[in-house]
C-alpha cells in the first residue's frame, strides 16, 4: 500500500522501503533491490539514497507462455484499467491492445471496455497484482460478452486475501490460462488448482543477476 486514506493507516510500501534501506553497504558498494512489476513508479523514491532499488519486470515469463499457445496468431492483450495500460502496453507492441475502465452506472461502478475490439479474440488480461479478483473477473466477463472467444490472465503478484482466488476455480466467467508467479509464497498452493500456472521468478532473477555481474 503506497497511500493511506484514514488516519492511523500505515503506508506499508514506505515502511518496507525505510526498512530494506538500512541494509548495509558491501565491499562493491551500496546494495541493489529488485522489485518486480511495482505497483506505481513513484515507489522507488521511497527507498534512501544508500540502496539502488532495480525495477525488473516479469513480463518476458507471459512473453514465452504465448509464443507456446497454439492460437496465438489471435490473441490480443487487455488492460483492466488506464493504469495498467501505461505500465505495460509498450511491452507488446506486436498485439492488439484493449483497455477496459470501470464507469458508474447509478449508484453502481461496472467494468466496460473502453477501447479496442476483442470480438474472436483470446484476450490476455494484463496487470501486475490482484486482490480479490473482483475487476479482474468483471473485465473478463465483459471481454466475452464483446465477443472474445477466450480469454486468459496474467498477473506477477496473487495476493488474493481470504483464499479469494477459489472465485476462479468454479465460476461462470472461464478463463482458459490464469498465469501467476511465485512472488509470493502461496503462490503454489493456488497454482494446484486449474486455471492457474505458476511461473517461476528464478530463472528471471538469474538472468538479471548475471547481465549485471558482466556489466562490472
Amino acid at each position: 500500500m503506497e497511500r493511506i486514506e484514514t488516519e492511523g493507516e500505515v503506508a506499508t510500501a514506505k515502511t518496507l522501503a525505510t526498512m530494506l534501506s538500512s541494509i548495509p553497504s558491501a565491499a562493491r558498494g551500496p546494495p541493489h533491490i529488485m522489485v518486480f512489476d511495482i505497483h506505481a513508479l513513484q515507489e522507488r523514491f521511497y527507498f534512501s539514497h544508500t540502496v539502488i532499488p532495480r525495477l525488473e519486470s516479469a513480463i518476458p515469463l507471459l512473453q514465452r507462455e504465448i509464443q507456446s499457445l497454439p492460437d496465438q496468431d489471435t490473441i490480443s492483450i487487455a488492460f483492466p484499467d488506464d493504469g495498467a495500460f501505461k505500465r505495460f502496453h509498450r511491452m507488446f507492441p506486436d498485439f492488439n491492445t484493449i483497455i477496459c475502465a470501470k464507469v458508474r452506472d447509478g449508484k453502481k461502478r461496472i467494468v466496460t471496455v473502453k477501447d479496442g475490439d476483442p470480438k474472436g479474440q483470446h484476450v490476455i488480461i494484463v496487470d501486475d497484482l490482484v486482490m480479490t479478483g473482483g475487476t479482474l473477473k468483471q473485465c473478463g466477463k465483459v471481454l466475452l460478452e464483446k465477443g472474445a472467444m477466450g480469454i486468459s490472465a496474467y498477473v506477477t503478484h496473487p495476493v488474493f486475501p481470504q483464499e479469494s482466488w477459489q472465485k476462479f476455480t468454479d465460476s461462470d466467467v472461464k478463463f482458459d490460462n490464469f498465469w501467476i508467479t511465485d512472488s509470493l509464497p502461496h503462490a503454489r498452493d493456488i497454482a494446484q488448482h486449474p486455471p492457474f500456472k505458476l511461473l517461476s521468478l528464478c530463472d528471471v532473477i538469474a538472468d538479471t543477476l548475471l547481465g549485471f555481474d558482466l556489466l562490472q
